[in-house]
Protein backbone atom coordinates (compact mmCIF):
# COMPACT_ATOMS: atom_id res chain seq x y z
CA UNK A 1 0.00 0.00 0.00
CA UNK A 2 3.00 2.46 0.90
CA UNK A 3 4.46 1.91 -2.51
CA UNK A 4 0.83 2.61 -4.06
CA UNK A 5 0.68 6.07 -2.04
CA UNK A 6 4.36 7.00 -3.11
CA UNK A 7 3.60 6.47 -6.60
CA UNK A 8 0.60 8.57 -6.48
CA UNK A 9 2.00 11.30 -4.86
CA UNK A 10 4.78 11.02 -7.26
CA UNK A 11 2.67 11.41 -10.37
CA UNK A 12 0.26 14.40 -8.57
CA UNK A 13 3.29 16.00 -8.09
CA UNK A 14 4.17 15.23 -12.20
CA UNK A 15 1.39 15.62 -13.86
CA UNK A 16 -2.38 16.39 -12.96
CA UNK A 17 -5.43 15.24 -11.10
CA UNK A 18 -7.18 14.60 -14.55
CA UNK A 19 -3.97 12.18 -15.75
CA UNK A 20 -3.82 10.23 -12.41
CA UNK A 21 -5.26 6.40 -12.78
CA UNK A 22 -5.43 3.72 -10.28
CA UNK A 23 -4.03 1.90 -13.16
CA UNK A 24 -1.75 4.19 -13.84
CA UNK A 25 -0.18 4.91 -10.18
CA UNK A 26 0.26 0.86 -10.21
CA UNK A 27 2.21 0.64 -13.03
CA UNK A 28 4.43 3.32 -11.18
CA UNK A 29 4.45 1.18 -8.43
CA UNK A 30 5.40 -1.80 -10.48
CA UNK A 31 2.13 -3.42 -9.02
CA UNK A 32 -0.78 -5.36 -10.64
CA UNK A 33 -3.30 -2.93 -10.99
CA UNK A 34 -5.89 -5.85 -9.55
CA UNK A 35 -3.49 -5.40 -6.62
CA UNK A 36 -3.99 -1.49 -6.66
CA UNK A 37 -7.56 -1.86 -7.03
CA UNK A 38 -8.12 -4.10 -3.89
CA UNK A 39 -6.20 -1.16 -1.74
CA UNK A 40 -8.21 1.91 -3.65
CA UNK A 41 -11.35 1.62 -4.81
CA UNK A 42 -10.93 4.59 -6.74
CA UNK A 43 -9.05 7.72 -7.60
CA UNK A 44 -10.61 9.78 -5.28
CA UNK A 45 -10.00 7.07 -2.46
CA UNK A 46 -6.32 6.80 -3.17
CA UNK A 47 -5.87 10.53 -3.33
CA UNK A 48 -7.66 10.82 -0.01
CA UNK A 49 -4.76 8.21 1.51
CA UNK A 50 -2.07 10.38 -0.18
CA UNK A 51 -3.02 13.42 1.60
CA UNK A 52 -3.89 11.14 4.89
CA UNK A 53 -0.15 9.70 4.90
CA UNK A 54 1.02 13.74 4.20
CA UNK A 55 -0.86 14.38 7.52
CA UNK A 56 0.48 11.85 9.21
CA UNK A 57 4.01 13.36 8.56
CA UNK A 58 3.39 16.34 10.29
CA UNK A 59 5.07 16.35 13.99
CA UNK A 60 3.26 16.57 16.67
CA UNK A 61 3.75 19.85 18.96
CA UNK A 62 4.16 18.90 22.62
CA UNK A 63 7.26 20.89 23.93
CA UNK A 64 6.45 21.99 27.26
CA UNK A 65 8.64 25.36 27.23
CA UNK A 66 6.75 26.65 24.49
CA UNK A 67 3.25 28.14 25.12
CA UNK A 68 0.17 26.55 24.54
CA UNK A 69 -0.76 29.38 21.90
CA UNK A 70 2.34 28.57 20.29
CA UNK A 71 2.43 25.36 19.95
CA UNK A 72 -1.08 25.02 18.45
CA UNK A 73 -0.01 27.76 15.73
CA UNK A 74 2.37 25.65 14.71
CA UNK A 75 0.73 22.75 14.47
CA UNK A 76 -2.27 24.13 12.38
CA UNK A 77 0.26 26.37 10.53
CA UNK A 78 2.37 22.86 9.67
CA UNK A 79 -0.90 20.99 8.65
CA UNK A 80 -1.82 23.97 6.48
CA UNK A 81 1.01 23.96 4.36
CA UNK A 82 1.25 20.38 3.80
CA UNK A 83 0.25 20.96 0.43
CA UNK A 84 1.00 24.51 0.14
CA UNK A 85 4.52 24.65 -2.23
CA UNK A 86 2.45 21.77 -5.07
CA UNK A 87 -0.43 23.13 -6.54
CA UNK A 88 -0.91 20.02 -8.14
CA UNK A 89 -1.19 17.80 -5.13
CA UNK A 90 -3.20 20.51 -3.83
CA UNK A 91 -5.81 20.11 -6.08
CA UNK A 92 -5.71 16.65 -6.52
CA UNK A 93 -6.33 16.64 -2.36
CA UNK A 94 -9.10 19.06 -2.64
CA UNK A 95 -11.26 17.58 -5.33
CA UNK A 96 -10.63 13.81 -3.90
CA UNK A 97 -11.56 14.99 -0.47
CA UNK A 98 -14.57 16.91 -1.21
CA UNK A 99 -15.65 14.28 -3.38
CA UNK A 100 -19.41 11.86 -2.51
CA UNK A 101 -17.51 8.74 -3.31
CA UNK A 102 -18.28 6.30 0.07
CA UNK A 103 -15.03 5.30 -0.07
CA UNK A 104 -13.47 8.86 1.16
CA UNK A 105 -15.76 9.51 4.00
CA UNK A 106 -13.28 6.70 6.04
CA UNK A 107 -10.29 8.27 5.20
CA UNK A 108 -12.01 11.95 5.57
CA UNK A 109 -12.72 10.69 9.47
CA UNK A 110 -8.88 9.21 9.33
CA UNK A 111 -7.54 12.83 8.83
CA UNK A 112 -10.18 14.15 11.32
CA UNK A 113 -9.05 12.20 14.00
CA UNK A 114 -4.88 13.18 12.61
CA UNK A 115 -6.14 16.83 13.07
CA UNK A 116 -8.21 15.78 16.53
CA UNK A 117 -4.79 14.38 17.95
CA UNK A 118 -2.33 16.92 16.79
CA UNK A 119 -4.44 20.23 18.31
CA UNK A 120 -5.32 17.90 21.50
CA UNK A 121 -1.63 17.07 21.98
CA UNK A 122 -0.53 20.97 21.60
CA UNK A 123 -3.33 22.30 23.96
CA UNK A 124 -1.92 19.72 26.22
CA UNK A 125 -3.55 17.57 28.53
CA UNK A 126 -6.44 20.14 29.94
CA UNK A 127 -7.63 20.39 26.21
CA UNK A 128 -11.06 21.72 26.56
CA UNK A 129 -13.24 20.07 23.77
CA UNK A 130 -15.17 22.95 22.61
CA UNK A 131 -11.44 24.55 22.22
CA UNK A 132 -10.23 21.46 20.05
CA UNK A 133 -14.05 21.30 18.26
CA UNK A 134 -13.45 25.35 17.62
CA UNK A 135 -9.96 24.94 16.46
CA UNK A 136 -10.98 22.47 13.84
CA UNK A 137 -13.64 23.90 12.85
CA UNK A 138 -11.52 26.59 11.66
CA UNK A 139 -8.37 24.91 10.34
CA UNK A 140 -11.02 22.67 8.21
CA UNK A 141 -13.18 25.81 7.23
CA UNK A 142 -9.22 27.86 6.19
CA UNK A 143 -8.49 24.36 3.64
CA UNK A 144 -11.91 25.21 2.21
CA UNK A 145 -11.06 28.81 1.20
CA UNK A 146 -7.53 27.45 0.05
CA UNK A 147 -9.05 24.42 -2.16
CA UNK A 148 -11.65 26.93 -3.13
CA UNK A 149 -8.61 29.61 -4.11
CA UNK A 150 -10.31 32.18 -1.90
CA UNK A 151 -6.72 32.79 0.08
CA UNK A 152 -3.56 30.73 -0.91
CA UNK A 153 -2.65 27.88 1.51
CA UNK A 154 0.35 30.19 3.29
CA UNK A 155 -2.44 32.92 3.58
CA UNK A 156 -4.56 30.45 5.27
CA UNK A 157 -1.72 28.81 7.73
CA UNK A 158 -0.79 32.97 8.86
CA UNK A 159 -5.01 33.99 9.56
CA UNK A 160 -4.81 30.53 11.50
CA UNK A 161 -2.30 31.47 13.71
CA UNK A 162 -4.35 35.05 14.56
CA UNK A 163 -7.45 32.53 14.72
CA UNK A 164 -5.93 30.30 17.50
CA UNK A 165 -5.06 33.73 19.66
CA UNK A 166 -8.43 34.60 19.39
CA UNK A 167 -9.55 31.60 20.22
CA UNK A 168 -7.58 30.65 22.97
CA UNK A 169 -7.98 34.26 24.33
CA UNK A 170 -4.26 35.35 24.16
CA UNK A 171 -5.07 37.91 20.61
CA UNK A 172 -5.79 41.91 22.13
Amino acid sequence: MRRLVSAALATMRDSSYADLTVRGVAARAGVASATAYTYFSSKNHLVAEVYLELVRQVPFFTDVNDDRTNRVQQALRSLALVVADEPEVAAACTTALLSADAAVAPVREQIGAEIHKRIKSALGPDADSRTVSALEMSYFGALVHAGSGVLSYRQIADRLGYVVGLILGTTG
